[in-house]
């Protein structure tokens, strides 16, 4: 396959009339200065196409369901009752099918890949299934019929606090001893080894639900990525420093092998030494603006985090509202809030631009797929951009991207290629209806969980 574009975003910047070859799903050859000539497929411009580095794609059933305020103070705890009671509901079916809609409006999104924080692995009420796996696998077959890539996360879930208390309710589907967990990471890496691009990884779920002994054992689980939520809120902070006599964070650097296999969900609750301890370790921030602001959860110190050297990407978490841009505006719009200034995450690159790339670059890196960047021999996770859009109108360049982020509006990715895989075309995922047609049927069924 030829590709060329009138504009491109290469590593070293931009580059005007570049023409990109792909052969078996990696980028074989970055030629700039060529002018199109009828060969190939045209475009005014091709980017990276980030990765989606931290997603429950089950929880984009729930959407909207959830905005109504409890008895007292509703927080993060209250929602998470909630979401509780909603999994009661979900066969493995169901999530195949939710999954599928979830990764098709990624896709169309602008999101290349995705991270799956997979937890649901076990029927309601616990046990196993008959194949310990038989969650992955669906998650897998959900990657396969929408063609976007995977990096598998089965996650780790032991306990139900950091004081070793048992798994009750909805977590008895999340909780594995030993032996079952080491059946579904197994399991998981036959699921994917039909995908030519996937990637196996293992999650601990967060300090407060994994052991210090298994912890321990993390890095030799798999060679792949390990992702964590860290620091999401105050009382989880609360709750390792009364157990362990350290905050979350600083625990981590103190007692983890942290370094670029590591991903750090949320860490919206850093002090300065924290957020520069950790961007030292080489880890990836995993930042989701939008899930952070629905459950209230706090701000990412954005330039303490880049002071330090620290690389992030974003990702869509609970599925609330799939948007890459609005992630990356939200995740600004924040820090112009928390520092009463504009433009913070700016640097000798628009804002526009720097969110960019470190959004390519960190969720590569996150999901161990590659480098993130339009170069010879990495996947050719790419988008083009419907340029003759009005909100992007005779814009070039870092302002294009300010204007995509900051101005544009939903629909703007007009192609997607995952891992060459062309799979999203005049804006529509190619396999949209009959993924929305399965899905429509399963929310009938569902939607009144809540």
């Amino acid at each position: 396959m030829i590709l060329h574009a009138a504009s491109a975003l290469l590593p070293d910047g931009w580059a005007r009339d570049v023409r990109i070859r792909v052969e078996g799903g990696r980028i074989a050859e970055v030629t700039a200065g060529v002018p199109g000539n009828g060969t190939g497929q045209g475009h005014g411009l091709i980017l990276p196409a980030p990765v989606n580095l931290h997603s429950h794609t089950f929880q984009r059933a729930m959407a909207g369901l959830t905005e109504r305020r409890t008895a007292g103070q509703d927080s993060f705890w209250t929602w998470r009752a909630l979401m509780y009671r909603f999994l009661e509901r979900l066969s493995p079916e169901d999530v195949q099918a939710i999954a599928a809609q979830a990764m098709v409006e990624m896709a169309e999104a602008g999101f290349s890949a995705v991270c799956e924080f997979h937890y649901l692995h076990h029927p309601v009420g616990g046990g196993t299934h008959a194949d310990p796996a038989e969650m992955s696998a669906r998650i897998a077959e959900a990657a396969r019929e929408t063609g976007l890539g995977l990096t598998h996360l089965p996650v780790i879930y032991e306990q139900g606090g950091v004081d070793g208390r048992a798994l009750a309710g909805g977590q008895l589907r999340f909780g594995s001893s030993p032996e079952v967990f080491a059946a579904v990471l197994e399991g998981a890496g036959r699921a994917l080894s039909g995908l030519p691009d996937a990637v196996l990884g293992v999650a601990p779920h967060s300090l407060r639900a994994v052991s210090r002994n298994t912890l321990a054992r993390v890095p030799g689980m798999t060679t792949g990525p390990i992702h964590i939520h860290i620091a999401e809120q105050v009382a989880e902070v609360e709750e390792v420093r009364a157990a362990w006599g350290a905050r979350p964070v600083e625990w981590a650097c103190a007692n983890l092998a942290l370094d670029a296999r590591w991903c750090m969900i949320h860490a919206t609750q850093m002090t300065p030494a924290e957020t520069a301890a950790l961007a030292r370790t080489g880890a990836v921030a995993g930042l989701c603006p939008i899930t952070e602001a629905n459950l209230g959860d706090g701000i990412f110190d954005g330039p303490g985090w880049l002071a330090a050297g620290g690389a992030f990407g974003v990702g869509t978490d609970s599925n609330v509202r799939i948007s890459l841009a609005e992630e990356l505006r939200l995740l600004e719009y924040s820090q112009r809030l928390g520092h009463r200034a504009r433009a913070v995450m700016a640097d000798d690159r628009s804002t526009g631009r720097l969110l960019w790339d470190q959004a390519a670059r960190g969720g590569a890196q996150a999901a161990g797929r590659g480098r993130g960047v339009i170069a010879v021999g990495e996947w050719a996770d790419l988008l083009a951009l419907d340029t003759d859009d009005l909100r992007l109108e005779g814009l070039t360049g870092d302002r294009l991207l300010d204007a995509l982020i900051f101005a544009g509006r939903d629909g703007l990715v007009s192609e997607l290629w995952s891992a060459g895989r062309h799979i999203v075309r005049g804006g529509h995922h190619i396999a949209r209806e009959a993924v929305a047609h399965r899905f429509r049927a399963t929310m009938r069924r569902l939607r009144d969980a809540l």
